[in-house]
């Protein structure tokens, strides 16, 4: 088998320009590029019939962020705990976490106050736009 190493993590939304606005005014990671792609080969590997898709990718340091709109819109999946199997996150390392919550917009839920865990790690958990999970951490 050939060396693996990750290229990106994808996050399905159902509005991809306010989702991209989050990542990229709120977070601050820049946008790497902007693409639709559709067609035959595109929807039989999503396994969705006549799939397009719209994507961002965001700079995420070591790994890219790739934000992505589906038409046709699937159901909605609820990941509204972490503990839940299947649930997901992304998680981003930040400077100073508590100087990052302090600098949010008032509109972005945090789940708690900055915690520092039993490892020494501060970490804060909030929502994007859409409701998915993000971990600001401090290491």
């Amino acid at each position: 088998m050939s060396s693996l190493t990750a290229h990106h993590v994808g996050i399905t939304v159902s509005d991809l320009d306010s989702t991209l606005s989050f990542y990229r005014d709120v977070l601050g990671l820049a946008v790497v590029t902007r693409f639709e792609v559709g067609g035959e080969a595109f929807s039989t590997a999503v396994g969705v019939e006549n799939a397009t898709g719209r994507f961002a990718h965001l700079d995420g340091g070591d790994v890219r962020i790739e934000l992505v709109e589906y038409d046709p819109v699937g159901d909605a999946h609820s990941g509204a705990t972490l503990d839940q199997p299947g649930a997901t996150h992304v998680g981003l390392s930040v400077d100073d976490v508590d100087a990052v919550v302090a600098d949010l917009p008032p509109h972005v839920e945090t789940l708690s106050d900055p915690q520092t865990t039993e490892s020494g790690t501060r970490i804060v958990f909030l929502r994007d736009p859409e409701g998915n999970l993000v971990e600001l951490l401090e290491v």
